[in-house]
């Protein structure tokens, strides 16, 4: 690898990719109409911030496989509501279709990592 040792969930590619795309949404969510302030604009900000936090106790919890991949389903599934919001956001003018396009694709990277690490959760475990 050559990179350094993976010490806490923030050193994660995956985790890193999915903060700052829960930061530029937030960013552009003050665009958002106040209207939308305690639904989509919670909602979205909510599910994006979610995928960092589901992930981050999916890390502590790398003893025990079941816990561990239960967590990471909770990203998995916290990514694509966030993806669900975007297309709404998209779709009521209160995000350009380029800007909606890249973050959405964003997701579709975290997704990709988050079932290729469910799918094979072994080297990610803590051994007894």
């Amino acid at each position: 690898m050559g990179k350094e040792p993976i010490k806490s969930h923030e050193d994660l590619e995956v985790y890193q990719m999915a903060f700052k795309a829960a930061m530029k949404i937030f960013a552009l969510s003050k665009k958002f109409p106040t209207e939308e302030k305690y639904s989509l604009t919670d909602q979205i900000r909510r599910s994006s911030r979610s995928v960092c936090a589901n992930m981050a106790e999916a890390w502590r919890k790398r003893r025990y496989e079941a816990a561990f991949i239960a967590k990471l389903n909770d990203c998995e599934a916290e990514a694509a509501e966030t993806q669900t919001w975007l297309k709404f956001a998209v779709k009521c003018d209160y995000l350009d279709v380029e800007r909606g396009r890249e973050i959405y694709g964003t997701y579709n990277r975290i997704l990709g990592i988050l079932v290729t690490i469910i799918n094979n959760p072994s080297p990610w475990l803590l051994k007894h």
